[in-house]
């Protein structure tokens, strides 16, 4: 498969296998090592790369970034960010400046990040570099070093959009990039056995840890109609290819912790490729965006051919590792309706930002007149898939809403779920921390301050 894109401002045509990853061609065909390999998984940022196209600059892992995913764009790596002339870049002079290295290896990778939030003009260091990971320096160094750099000029080189290139149509073989819903409807219907590649931030685990071979496989990313986000009086409607960058921007102003939790369970890094149809599609009782979708009360909008059909997002996952999702059908969109905002989410992780959730769970509950009048709790981590605590939801609904009644209805977690013992929390652990979620939710609406982050002595 032929991608065509800009290379450190040179045009490039690479001939390759559609899932050689962009981190494996720098530097194995290119020569450009300063892009490191770390976990090979998105997780460090050791291998970050910025990536442009007609929407922006954008801090992506390439360990995990497929080249055809690149059509189009323009890449800059840690060997790009240097003017013409040599002049380091602002931050790689703060980074000397401020003794942000010690061994060095990490250090490509968080100067990339920090010159492409520096081109965006973003002062938010913390979330910023939350995708880097370094555990010698410590973060201290590097934090002054960004924020010394934050007031520089952006350097000419990089100033100015890049002039993107055109390439050709690709041809349909076994790997495939669609540019429109129809054109994946149709080829998807004829290649039902194919995968289907979005972000990638799932699907690229499956290359570097897996070793599989994904063939036929279909890239997304120029599907434009399916990454559109419309907010109507009625409802907020999701395409499936909206990354998480989008979504968190998107449903801020109407659910803020919803907002809040995908800013802590994504890097930068993988908010900025990952996408919220990607997350829903690959079933896992991990995933974070389907409890608080759930809790919400989404819809998920299904497609195979010109037939479309829609369920609720909670009747989609079937099973563990099963979904209710025909050979040939993909998700199109998901759309959660408008509603007041009474949604909180609690995720707990060993690492508070960009980890995977022990227990998360998501708290719905509507009180007109001092009673519960509906209610929607959902949980990811506490069983095979994504779930509704619908005997909890049934024990409150009716009551007063009071913390005895929120305590007479712990026990029904006990009917709704039986969790596993893992690596991240014994079944014990997850129950128990469920219930006190519930707890927390209560006595937050109530205005007691329990967040991590607020409180203070």
């Amino acid at each position: 498969m032929e991608t065509t894109f800009l290379l450190n401002g040179e045009t490039v045509r690479v001939a390759s296998d559609p899932t050689t990853t962009l981190l494996d061609w720098l530097r194995e065909r290119r020569g450009l090592t300063g892009t490191k390999e770390g976990c090979n998984e998105g997780d460090c940022g050791a291998c970050t790369v910025m990536v442009r196209d007609e929407t922006g600059a954008r801090a992506l892992n390439a360990c995990i970034l497929f080249l055809p995913q690149l059509q189009g764009k323009a890449v800059v790596t840690v060997e790009g960010l240097a003017a013409p002339d040599g002049t380091p870049h602002p931050v790689q002079s703060a980074m000397v400046a401020h003794h942000g290295s010690q061994c060095g290896f990490c250090t490509p990778g968080f100067v990339v990040s920090m010159a492409t939030a520096h081109l965006n003009g973003r002062r938010d260091f913390d979330d910023q570099l939350a995708g880097n990971l370094c555990r010698c320096t410590g973060y201290a160094p590097i934090i002054r070093a960004a924020e010394a750099a934050a007031d520089a000029l952006v350097p000419g080189h990089l100033a100015a959009p890049p002039e993107l290139p055109v390439a050709e149509a690709d041809p349909q073989g076994t790997a495939f990039r669609p540019t429109s819903a129809d054109a994946l409807a149709e080829w998807y219907a004829a290649h039902p056995d194919a995968t289907l590649i979005a972000g990638a931030t799932d699907v690229g685990l499956w290359v570097t840890k897996q070793l599989r071979d994904l063939a036929p496989v279909a890239f997304l990313g120029g599907c434009a109609d399916l990454k559109a986000i419309t907010v109507t009086d009625t409802e907020i409607r999701f395409g499936a290819m909206a990354t998480l960058t989008d979504v968190l921007e998107a449903v801020r102003p109407h659910h803020a912790d919803m907002a809040e939790m995908i800013r802590r369970y994504g890097s930068v890094q993988v908010r900025n490729a990952a996408t919220i149809g990607g997350n829903i599609a690959n079933g896992s009782p991990i995933g974070d965006s389907p409890p608080a979708l759930i809790a919400l009360g989404a819809t998920l909008h299904l497609r195979h051919g010109p037939a479309r059909r829609s369920l609720p997002l909670e009747d989609f996952f079937l099973a563990y590792g099963k979904q209710d999702r025909a050979p040939g059908e993909f998700v199109e969109a998901v759309s959660i309706p408008r509603q007041p905002d009474r949604l909180k989410c609690y995720k707990l992780s060993k690492r508070f930002d960009q980890d995977i959730s022990a227990v998360c769970g998501c708290f719905n509950l509507i009180v007109t007149g001092g009673t519960v009048t509906a209610a929607r709790i959902a949980f990811g981590g506490m069983a095979g898939t994504p779930k509704r605590a619908s005997a909890v939801e049934t024990a409150l609904t009716g009551q007063p809403w009071t913390e005895a009644t929120v305590r007479a209805a712990l026990p029904a977690f006990e009917t709704d779920f039986t969790p596993l013992s893992d690596m991240r929390a014994s079944a014990a652990y997850r129950m128990e921390a469920a219930k006190g979620m519930l707890l927390r939710y209560f006595h937050e609406d109530q205005g007691t301050s329990a967040r991590v982050l607020e409180v203070r002595a």
